[in-house]
């Protein structure tokens, strides 16, 4: 019984200290500041998480159709998606560098997520990161899910894929 009360007490401590930490201002929302590890932690472990249960959408149509693919990537540009991503030899814009956390290279998460995991993220955004809502901002699910085949795709696209697919005629 004792045990249980001392797990208890620390977790009535734990708890204000937390509430003391964050309502006191003593964690900074500067977004030049580092989190601390454990606020780190959190948030990827929750964003992910919250990913994981909340996609299940299916593509309606496949996503390794190269129209789709070309239809995604002239999307993925119009959407100014590059402006914090990047592309083939597309520069990210300057700004992106004070984005915290720093938008992932999408040749690495298109290999790490599922497209309903990346249909999800495009539609909704992702709190405290940068990622707008497209589904908000009126991109239809058809244009969304044609970015996600070209970042399905974007590992092995050329630069000059690329430029010919973004390019207007």
């Amino acid at each position: 019984m004792r045990l249980l009360a001392f797990i208890g007490a620390l977790s009535i401590i734990a708890a204000v200290g937390a509430v003391i930490f964050f309502f006191g201002g003593f964690y900074s929302v500067a977004g030049s500041a580092t989190e601390p590890g454990v606020v780190s932690w959190a948030l990827i472990n929750v964003r992910e998480a919250s990913i994981d249960r909340h996609a299940g959408d299916q593509p309606p149509v496949p996503l390794d159709d190269p129209a789709t693919v070309q239809a995604g990537a002239r999307a993925f540009a119009a959407r100014g998606c590059v402006n914090c991503h990047g592309g083939p030899g597309a520069q990210w814009a300057k700004f992106s560098e004070g984005l915290r956390p720093d938008p992932p290279d999408l040749k690495d998460i298109a290999k790490e997520r599922e497209p309903s995991q990346l249909f999800w993220v495009i539609k909704n955004g992702v709190k405290m990161t940068g990622m707008p809502s497209f589904g908000a901002t009126g991109a239809p699910d058809q244009e969304i899910w044609t970015i996600v085949a070209f970042v399905k795709k974007l590992p092995t696209v050329s630069e000059a894929d690329y430029k010919a697919w973004t390019t207007a005629p």
